[in-house]
């Protein structure tokens, strides 16, 4: 019987990838926004049926999001939608914090003159969101501006690490936007767009410390309303509007 090589790699069909990813995106999607109550058990029969897809794809997108801290697994108790926690979503935080920081003083040394144009435009066309539009479509600018600013660090994996962050504090930022400040947040995002222009490395880290620790002091608030959204069914990703001068993306 004729034996494979040793380094030939067995590839899955393209049809169990394409499956395998869509079960994924699906249920980080679910997990993102609450749809699982926080600790509720995730029976896999009931995703089969659910998403209309075989055992196999669901339990490796669940063991996936267990490790990018979307779920939990739990011995004899199995996968559960993680708890929306106070001190985990501070620890997110100080996390992002300190990338950010990091990213933009990188950012000061390393964009060419052309890429802090491009930021500029992008900045401008954010700016001009309307005033009704979603929390959904100005947390995604609030995301946008701060991954282009993580981009130009030309470090790939902070940008990955940060990436997986805003999607692990996204729901609480939902809510943060219904009650926000949408003008002091653009002018924030301005003036560190100012201190990159200039190079000034200290004033970007000192602009972006500033404009992400705001939100430290408001997250047991947050924390509280996201859990009464979650047992009412009001998701915040469903809130349609964020209201003029009110929306607080940080």
């Amino acid at each position: 019987m004729e034996r494979e090589p040793l380094g030939r790699v067995r590839r899955r069909p393209r049809t169990q990838v394409n499956l395998a990813e869509r079960a994924y995106e699906q249920l980080r999607t679910m997990a993102i926004t609450y749809q699982f109550r926080p600790l509720e058990r995730l029976a896999e029969a009931d995703l089969v049926k659910r998403l209309k897809v075989s055992r196999t794809p669901i339990r490796e997108a669940l063991n996936r999001l267990v490790t990018e801290g979307f779920l939990v697994f739990t011995p004899n108790r199995g996968f559960q939608c993680r708890p929306l926690d106070a001190k985990e979503i501070f620890d997110l935080y100080e996390v992002r914090r300190s990338l950010e920081v990091a990213a933009v003083r990188l950012a000061a040394e390393r964009a060419t003159d052309e890429e802090l144009e491009e930021l500029a435009a992008f900045l401008k066309t954010s700016r001009a969101a309307p005033d009704d539009a979603s929390v959904v479509e100005l947390v995604g600018l609030d995301e946008a501006f701060h991954e282009r600013v993580a981009g130009l660090s030309r470090n790939a994996e902070l940008l990955h690490i940060l990436r997986n962050i805003n999607a692990r504090i996204r729901f609480c930022r939902w809510i943060d936007m219904a009650n926000g400040r949408r003008q002091a947040t653009q002018t924030e995002h301005a003036e560190v767009l100012a201190a990159l222009v200039a190079r000034d490395a200290d004033r970007c880290a000192a602009m972006m410390q500033g404009h992400i620790a705001r939100r430290l002091d408001q997250i047991v608030d947050v924390i509280r309303e996201g859990y009464a959204r979650i047992y009412m069914g009001a998701y915040a990703a469903e809130q349609p509007k964020a209201g003029p001068g009110r929306s607080r993306p940080d």
